[in-house]
């Protein structure tokens, strides 16, 4: 992003650096805590405010005050998303019903007392844990500190190996039936939730209201089966985590310490998404859960999944927000998200499976990445540029921590083959590598350190399927002469063919078999068509069932064709076949266009709306129009399409540097991949002007000739995923200025325009 300083993200960014407690969370707040502090308010109330309200934001997950440095219908997102599982559980909740359940527990006591292994392996670790003992003495606390304010000491290492001990004990009982258990981890619950008033420190508060707050929920949420948990206990403990741990947690997810929303990594979100969601189980608040669905599916930060799994390498390979940075930190992510899933599974929401396994893209990327191929050499992996607002920018995989293993890959494994029959070959190495997984509180080998409960091999191990599914959600992108194919494989395949037709339904003819490891195939040396994909599986029992059928477009094709030659209403007649009708808003009418009429735009509120997902299924494209500009203001737009400020494509005529400007972004202003032109768009006259993108190279047209290049550029349409606002004349930024001037034969297509095609279009 190359905006002056009076630019959105600049002003962001000044406010994320400011001391001033004014500057951080406002001055109303600041008179606001003063006037409850003279009104006596409790201590929680005031320690929160400090601890997570008025300290300066991190941008690690550590301790620290400052931050780290096409194809057609086969690629639309919004089609994939179409098939998940509604946002809310339906009914009463199920309890247990966090990460356990109790068709969970049942089989783990008949493992166990079978002694199964690998059942048995995670068990006879968890009872030598010494967390997992009688003699555990409890330390409960009225403020947990975490992070240092300059007046407290750090103590929350009392209450992470406390909630570690309440969990293995509650896991011991439910396994063994031994009551002893049940009582100590009753005795450590009550002990804290008759002290607990408040979560104190610097931000690294709001990660231990996160973390620790949905582990302690998940213990909660095991013993309140318990007859010897007295109601009034129980209800105790309930209004500590209601009352503590959650107002932190919301007030994260939605106000980010009034920082702009890429400041932080993705799992400050998901362990605050996951303890929003724990809570709401532990305390039947449906609100609070529902809050967590709708934050993993469309939060405006970096732990919602489309951001957590930044970017979708080939062979579904998805890059993981902080791929960049550390594994240690990747692979926390995994436990997280992982977490999240599972909980939600267990009430009856796929969010597994939402946007076609997002999870599970991120999940075999993180575990590829941390995996050895060979003696000490470790798998490669693919990487795309990821920036944020602090102006990190990591251009490559970050090899620190790599290797690091936590117990969080059964939980992974077992979802997504077991119980759904597909393939993830890396996760499914990872799961074994680190078998049996240990629990919390310790540091040794397998163990669950502090920031995750562990023992999955224990608590998620399943009975192996005896087949897996047919290959599935194969897509086809056309890039650069190129169809690039990605699917998702099947249990226990050995290889894939991949089959190819230049009829819809074949028949088809393969043209590659013994495809194995990375789930995706290149076509190359086609000629200009259209081309249908279908990919089957080997296994032990022979030829598998042919997966989706995949279509790709290599030549140009019309998408869509505005010609606004309408003389009155508010439709604009898409002419290319596909009902891609626009819509006049506001100050938008019709005056007379370069060729018949043409949209007129006011510069005020006048704009034409465009239907929803209008790219989705798009990767290389020509977008072309004829724009008559009244040259009001910088950053007009030709055009905007995207889902908000964090993913969008656009152009303006106009920067603030003086020059014509395209750019994509998949995180935002600062994450931007732009063609700047080498002059403004002329105004007082008719220009025409296109953008286009061939595999990396992107151009931008003025009149037919070409005027700014990008070699570099790694998004397409298609990456920017489902977006609702899809505009000519107005920008994804509501401070931005609307299109002063007319509009007339607006075009996309499928693939690049040549240079030859920019100027016959001209012509035309």
């Amino acid at each position: 992003m190359t905006r002056s300083k009076s630019s959105k993200v600049d002003t962001q960014r000044a406010h994320v650096n400011s001391d001033a407690p004014e500057a951080r969370f406002g001055h109303a707040n600041t008179v606001a805590m003063q006037e409850q502090i003279t009104e006596g308010i409790s201590r929680r109330t005031f320690l929160y405010s400090l601890g997570a309200l008025a300290l300066s934001a991190c941008g690690g997950d550590g301790g620290g005050t400052s931050s780290a440095q096409g194809s057609q219908s086969s690629l639309s997102a919004a089609a994939s998303r179409a098939a998940v599982l509604s946002s809310s559980s339906s009914g009463a909740f199920v309890h247990p019903g966090l990460l356990h359940t109790q068709a969970d527990f049942d089989r783990m006591s008949q493992k166990v007392a079978a002694q199964a292994s690998p059942w048995i392996d995670s068990w006879n670790i968890l009872i030598s844990n010494s967390h997992a003992s009688l003699s555990w003495t409890a330390r409960p606390q009225a403020v947990v500190y975490r992070g240092s304010d300059g007046v407290h000491s750090q103590n929350y290492s009392l209450l992470f190996n406390d909630v570690a001990a309440a969990y293995a004990c509650a896991l011991r009982w439910k396994v063994s039936g031994n009551t002893a258990y049940a009582d100590k981890a009753v005795q450590i619950m009550n002990a804290w939730s008759s002290a607990l008033t408040g979560i104190g420190g610097n931000t690294d508060a709001d990660l231990a209201a996160g973390i620790y707050g949905y582990e302690f929920a998940n213990a909660g949420e095991i013993m309140r089966t318990y007859s010897g948990w007295a109601a009034a206990d129980f209800a105790s403990f309930q209004s500590m985590m209601r009352n503590v741990f959650y107002p932190i947690n919301h007030d994260f997810v939605n106000r980010h310490n009034n920082t702009e929303v890429t400041h932080y990594w993705a799992n400050w979100d998901l362990c605050n998404v996951a303890s929003i969601m724990a809570i709401g189980v532990l305390c039947d608040d449906q609100s609070l859960f529902d809050e967590a669905v709708t934050y993993f599916k469309s939060g405006a930060g970096n732990g919602a999944i489309l951001q957590a799994v930044y970017y979708v390498h080939p062979g579904y390979l998805g890059q993981w927000q902080e791929s960049g940075r550390d594994q240690g930190h990747a692979t926390l992510g995994i436990a997280l998200a992982g977490a999240i899933c599972e909980m939600a599974w267990n009430q009856g929401v796929d969010l597994y499976g939402y946007d076609n396994n997002r999870f599970l893209m991120g999940a075999e990327y993180v575990a590829k990445s941390n995996l050895i191929e060979s003696g000490t050499t470790f798998y490669t992996v693919p990487f795309a540029r990821y920036t944020n607002v602090d102006k990190v920018n990591q251009t490559a995989f970050s090899t620190s921590a790599q290797g690091d293993a936590r117990p969080c890959w059964a939980l992974v494994y077992n979802h997504y083959v077991n119980r759904k029959g597909l393939a993830a070959p890396y996760t499914q190495k990872f799961a074994t590598l680190v078998q049996p997984e240990g629990g919390g509180g310790n540091y040794g080998p397998n163990s669950g350190g502090y920031d995750q409960l562990g023992y999955g091999t224990l608590t998620c191990t399943l009975d192996a399927i005896a087949s897996g599914v047919a290959p599935s959600a194969l897509v086809a992108i056309a890039s650069g002469g190129e169809v690039v194919l990605s699917w998702w494989g099947t249990a226990y395949a050995t290889s894939y063919n991949v089959k190819r037709s230049t009829t819809s339904g074949g028949p088809y003819t393969s043209i590659a078999s013994g495809v194995t490891d990375l789930l995706s195939y290149t076509d190359s040396g086609l000629s200009a068509g259209t081309y249908y994909y279908v990919v089957t599986a080997v296994t032990p029992a022979g030829e598998s069932a042919a997966s989706n059928e995949a279509v790709a477009v290599t030549a140009v094709q019309l998408q869509t064709y505005l010609a606004f030659d309408e003389s009155s209403g508010t439709s604009a007649a898409d002419s290319s076949g596909n009902g891609h009708t626009g819509t006049l808003v506001g100050g938008a009418s019709r005056a007379v266009g370069k060729k018949g009429n043409a949209v007129s735009l006011d510069g005020s509120t006048g704009y034409v709306s465009l239907p929803n997902d209008i790219v989705a299924d798009v990767s290389d494209f020509t977008i072309a129009a004829w724009v008559y500009w009244n040259a009001v203001k910088n950053w007009e737009r030709v055009f905007d399409f995207g889902s908000g400020t964090g993913r969008y494509m656009m152009l303006t005529p106009r920067a603030n540097n003086g020059l014509a400007r395209f750019a994509i972004t998949l995180n935002g202003g600062s994450g931007e991949q732009d063609i700047y032109g080498n002059v403004a768009l002329p105004t007082g006259q008719w220009a025409h002007v296109a953008v286009t993108l061939s595999g990396n190279v992107g151009t931008l047209y003025l009149n037919g000739a070409a005027i700014g290049s990008n070699t570099a550029m790694s998004f397409a349409p298609f990456r920017v995923e489902s977006t609702s606002q899809n505009w000519l004349g107005r920008s994804q930024f509501s401070a931005d200025p609307y299109f002063n001037g007319l509009i007339d034969e607006f075009r996309i297509y499928r693939n690049a325009l040549s240079a030859e095609q920019i100027a016959a279009l001209i012509s035309v």
